[in-house]
This record gives structure tokens, C-alpha cells and sequence, in this order.
């Protein structure tokens, strides 16, 4: 009967550390979109290029030319509209962001789909889709 409650005792202990510690990568995605949106928001592209997988990076590597692009805008609205996680640990977030040419001051809106997956090694959530295109291939 001791050994019972001792083996009880211990599968329940597993289960709360596998929560905790899924609770933390969960706070750790939190963070990471908090500090990438936050990035956005304020013009800090280069900011958040960082936050972009090193793999993607190396494949595409952001140019003077786009940064410059970066510049011409203000951004007005960063909304997150749907959140889903997805089978393989990694999450989809459907944005809504509000542009407005400095120029010209027009204002339009795009939507943007984010793709963040989880860096075991680094204890860190990575975005594998890149910088939002604010110009929709233009």
C-alpha cells in the first residue's frame, strides 16, 4: 500500500514538472511575440530581424534597400487576431498591422501570418517566416 502511494506520489510530481515546464515555454512565446511585436510597433526592424530563425536569415538575408523601405513607414496597429498551436509544438498567429506611408501620409492595413517555432537548444521561440512584407510584393 506504501509503495502505491509512493508511485502515485511520483507520477503526480512528473505531471506538475511537465506542466511547469510547458507553462514556461509558454510564458517564454509570451515574451518572445511581446518583444517582436514590440519591435514592430516602434520601427526597430533591424530589432527584429533578430528574432528571426538563423536558418531563415542565412537563406534571405535582409538588404540596405528593404531596411531603407522599413523607414518610409509608421506602423499604427499591431493586433493579434488568432493564436493556434500547432501539432508539432510551434505556433500560427494571424496579425493585423496598420501602415501609414510617411510621405504621403496614406494609411492601409495588410494581415500577416506568423510562424514561431521553439529552439530546444537556446531556450528561445524563433519566427520562421520573416519580416512582414508591408509593400505586398510591390
Amino acid at each position: 500500500m506504501r509503495a502505491l502511494k509512493i508511485l502515485g506520489l511520483a507520477i503526480l510530481m512528473a505531471c506538475l514538472a511537465a506542466g511547469c515546464a510547458s507553462s514556461s515555454k509558454r510564458n517564454k512565446f509570451d515574451q518572445a511575440a511581446y518583444d517582436y511585436s514590440a519591435a514592430i510597433r516602434w520601427g526597430d526592424f533591424e530589432g527584429a530581424w533578430t528574432m528571426v530563425d538563423p536558418e531563415y536569415r542565412k537563406q534571405h538575408p535582409i538588404t540596405d534597400l528593404q531596411l531603407e523601405r522599413y523607414k518610409q513607414i509608421q506602423i499604427s496597429a499591431y493586433r493579434d487576431l488568432a493564436t493556434q498551436t500547432l501539432p508539432d509544438g510551434g505556433v500560427l498567429r494571424e496579425i493585423y498591422i496598420g501602415v501609414i506611408n510617411k510621405h504621403d501620409m496614406s494609411e492601409r492595413s495588410i494581415r500577416y501570418t506568423e510562424r514561431w517555432r521553439y529552439d530546444a537548444e537556446h531556450k528561445t521561440w524563433l519566427l520562421t517566416v520573416g519580416l512582414p512584407d508591408l509593400w505586398a510584393g510591390e
